[in-house]
């Protein structure tokens, strides 16, 4: 099967959930999938739930659990500089059929990492991998490289109102 590029990007919610909602589709059809969250650490709901899929769905995290706000740390870059690394050599490996980048649009403009890496990880992507990006703020040199851009836009949002995110629902 050929693999396309794909990027879920905009101030909207539900890029990362339409990403998972891939992952559980992919893993149902007994694909292999990768996620590789780049600024989250912890136990979030869709980590409980994934580990239902364990042996179809990898989930690694190479965020170090913070709002990254103005420059990020030295340890914030180390992590995440870690998950490119790893992403990297899985791309030479035959072990996944999906990769998903979780957060890496946000994760460049935080300059946690860079545009050229997400631009280097879709120049090694094998043509059989299916490679999923998200995160608000793509790159338009990523948007440029994708084969499907899909843009949330928010038109309403309860968090507006005060509504803190909700266990099971955005967290």
């Amino acid at each position: 099967m050929k693999g396309y590029v794909q990027v879920y990007t905009g101030d909207g919610k539900g890029k990362t959930t339409a990403a998972l909602g891939l992952s559980v589709r992919a893993a149902g059809s007994g694909l292999k999938v990768y996620i590789a969250q780049f600024i989250k650490m912890g136990l979030y709901s869709e980590i409980k739930a994934l580990e239902k899929f364990s042996g179809l769905i990898t989930v690694e995290q190479f965020g170090l659990g913070r709002f990254i706000k103005g420059k990020p740390s030295p340890e914030d870059i180390k992590a995440a500089h870690k998950g490119i690394a790893k992403v990297k050599s899985l791309m030479g490996s035959p072990q996944y059929d999906i990769i998903v980048l979780e957060e890496a649009n946000v994760a460049a403009t935080c300059g946690l990492i860079s545009v050229e890496d997400i631009l280097e990880l879709i120049a090694l992507k094998p043509d059989n991998v299916e490679l999923v990006i998200t995160g608000r703020g793509a790159d338009p040199k990523v948007i440029e490289k994708a084969d499907l851009v899909t843009e949330m836009k928010e038109i309403k949002h309860y968090y507006h109102d005060g509504v803190q995110a909700r266990v099971g629902i955005e967290k």
